[in-house]
């Protein structure tokens, strides 16, 4: 690990924080939020009650809880997963674990992912989860990620999920900022699916103004596995920059990235995916929804690759965006690199106002603007919100897009 760290940091210490010369960062510019000072490493630090873990619990959902703060897992305020085939440790406990030593720092390209790298030689700790192989997990993990302290905080947490071959299992991740000062997150997870293995994946973002989230998601695919990502996120945190790269390593292979975005205020939010095809007879299947409020910035940059041995690739994806606000900006690029001749693959992108006749209607029927709007949203979102195979957490996502849109208002 320890030549890793010093490779990380050269390789940081060349490339520096990304500014808008650099292609994949164009549209984000990281100056206004990297002005502070900020502690590395908070001093003591007082750990949140039951009380205000319960009221991050998704209502109505069972689930098995998992609680990290500041990045570290902290096992009495998590619950007991009696499985034994279902491990999880702190990052640094596991060092000695076979998967660690398999499955570690192997997959990001730290050559052009800055943060990736500085993560890489700084991480001080974060979640180990392994899930042996025949495993059927009886209920979601819900991780919930928690920053509190006093002054400004920079922390880079680093996680490694290894789910063993014909394994199922649901992972749901959150996120609560408790300080009063900035946070600047700096989160890295791996995770590795193994054959015939089926993973369904939500990332739910919320959050107070001043927090700024830098989130790097790197997926590695066994043949013949499922990965579905479920994405969303709400008005609050300044900054939200996802990278999620999804690996397709192996022959009938499925993948599934379905995303929501509900921005306001001056909020910047940034959504980089990269599904590349590597082997033949696979799919994937890409559906970003983005809603702008007042003057938020929302970009969507996708990229499809498809190797020259992954023939019979069937490969689609589009991004969809409603404006809600004259003064709210989208940058949305959708990109396809094809290597294969015998292939099937799509892409697109929209960008629109409210139907106004749609608006109207519902209006002349005694429904108030503020419903009105709220159900046209629903419609408009319905694609993305009905994939969320989970009720309690479909449900919970659309109590979110009504406060959000009130937030915005």
């Amino acid at each position: 690990m320890l030549d890793l760290r010093e490779k990380a940091f050269e390789q940081f210490k060349r490339l520096g924080f990304p500014s808008t010369k650099v292609e994949d960062w164009k549209y984000t510019n990281l100056t206004p939020f990297l002005r502070e000072e900020f502690e590395t490493e908070p001093d003591e630090i007082s750990l949140p009650g039951n009380d205000v873990i319960a009221k991050e619990n998704i209502p109505s959902l069972d689930s098995y809880r998992v609680v990290l703060v500041n990045g570290k897992y902290q096992p009495d305020l998590s619950d007991i997963i009696p499985n034994g085939n279902v491990s999880v440790l702190p990052l640094l406990a596991a060092v000695d674990q076979p998967a660690f030593a398999a499955h570690f720092g192997k997959y990001i390209d730290l050559s052009i992912n800055h943060f990736a790298a500085l993560n890489t030689a700084l991480f001080r700790d974060g979640l180990f989860l392994e899930i042996k192989s025949k495993t059927i997990v009886d209920k979601p993990l819900h991780i919930i990620h928690i920053s509190t302290g006093e002054g400004n905080l920079f922390i880079q947490p680093r996680h490694l999920f290894v789910i063993g071959a014909h394994t199922e299992v649901s992972i749901i991740e959150s996120y609560k900022n408790l300080n009063e000062a900035n946070v600047f997150i700096n989160n890295v997870s791996e995770i590795v699916i193994g054959e015939n293995a089926q993973v369904q994946h939500y990332n739910i973002q919320t959050g107070k103004k001043n927090a700024r989230y830098i989130h790097h998601t790197e997926v590695q695919q066994r043949a013949s596995s499922l990965y579905n990502n479920y994405k969303a996120s709400f008005p609050g945190t300044s900054l939200l920059r996802n990278n999620l790269n999804v690996a397709l390593d192996g022959s009938n292979i499925e993948s599934h990235l379905y995303g929501l975005y509900l921005s306001g205020g001056h909020q910047l939010v940034d959504n980089h995916t990269i599904v590349d095809h590597k082997k033949p007879h696979c799919q994937s299947n890409e559906l970003y929804k983005g809603v702008m409020q007042d003057e938020a910035v929302g970009i969507f940059n996708g990229k499809i690759f498809v190797r020259k041995d992954a023939q019979k690739t069937n490969a689609f994806q589009k991004n969809n965006n409603l404006m809600l606000s004259k003064k709210a900006i989208v940058d949305s690029k959708p990109q396809l690199e094809i290597f294969a001749d015998d292939v099937k693959c799509s892409h697109g992108s929209t960008i629109g106002q409210f139907n106004d006749e749609a608006l109207f209607y519902l209006k002349s029927r005694g429904i108030g603007d503020d419903k009105a709007r709220a159900l046209l949203v629903h419609a408009f979102a319905f694609d993305v919100t009905e994939k969320f195979p989970i009720p309690q957490v479909k449900s919970y996502i659309n109590q979110l897009i009504e406060a959000g849109l009130k937030v915005g208002s």
